[in-house]
């Protein structure tokens, strides 16, 4: 789908109670069924699920939204932007759309949230999924450490998105998935002042603790969880997710080995079907 369909097709809402003053936050909301919820990680938005959206709102409601600070979401240089305001976010959003609870997909640090939801919110998950993840100490990298620092908000604006399209090439394995047309969507946030500063941000909020506490509580984890895990990704390695099957009791590892960091964009037919396969198997 082209970037402007899709960002034509958002909805968007105000929260209140989630920082000292209500924000807007972006979301996809189509098709019908059990609800799933797609997240998406650092430095994305909900964009990178363009091509799964497709194929899972056959069978699912999707919801996709922008994490704040992220997207087309409030950008506005004035609110903190961890993972447990994303994830006060996402209960907030539920909260509005009347969801009591869904079926959870997170990449990156989108999986990082679903790993706070699960542990600290877990009456509203029904299910998890995580790809290519934050966990334990595997992050920030040095790439989003650098970006984060506050002389980037003096850099041309072209000299972050170049920055940001490199990380995408480099994290993609798959060819025929690094279209222009990919690149460019996925920047199209982040290619103006606003933008740009609100991306240094996000990279500035990126805390290893914020995982880390987390991590003698995996065990209680109660969900069923589904990992997919590209072996080539070049930052989370593939240690993380055999580490986080290990730790959280119902869980199963699924290998994608011809893949990268990227997942949901390197291989979203692969994705999505095993999304679907999972699912059917815990309704």
């Amino acid at each position: 789908m082209e970037v402007g369909e899709f960002k034509e097709r958002q909805k968007s809402v105000m929260l209140d109670g989630i920082v000292d003053e209500p924000v807007r936050i972006n979301y996809t909301d189509v098709g019908s069924g059990p609800t799933l919820l797609l997240l998406h990680g650092i430095p994305t938005w909900s964009y990178l699920y363009q091509e799964m959206i497709e194929e899972l709102q056959k069978d699912y409601r999707v919801i996709a939204p922008d994490m704040l600070g992220y997207g087309w979401s409030d950008r506005r240089d004035r609110f903190d932007r961890s993972l447990q305001v994303q994830a006060k976010v996402i209960t907030g959003l539920m909260d509005i759309l009347q969801l009591e609870k869904v079926h959870f997909v997170g990449h990156d640090i989108g999986g990082g949230v679903g790993l706070v939801l699960a542990v600290d919110y877990p009456d509203r998950l029904e299910s998890l999924i995580l790809s290519n993840n934050v966990a334990y100490d595997s992050w920030p990298i040095k790439e989003m450490m650098q970006l984060g620092h506050p002389s980037w908000t003096d850099k041309p604006v072209q000299e972050v998105s170049d920055f940001l399209k490199k990380a995408f090439q480099d994290g993609i394995l798959n060819k025929e998935q690094k279209t222009d047309a990919f690149l460019e969507g996925i920047v199209e946030p982040y290619q103006n002042e606003e933008g740009k500063k609100s991306m240094v941000r996000n990279a500035a909020a990126l805390n290893t603790n914020e995982i880390t506490r987390l991590t003698h509580k995996l065990s209680g984890i109660p969900h069923p969880t589904l990992i997919l895990w590209g072996v080539q990704d070049p930052w989370q390695k593939l240690k993380f997710g055999e580490k986080l099957q290990e730790d959280i009791p119902d869980s199963k590892l699924l290998k994608i080995e011809h893949s990268g960091h990227w997942l949901p964009q390197d291989a979203p037919k692969e994705f999505a079907e095993e999304i679907k396969g999972f699912l059917q198997k815990n309704e």
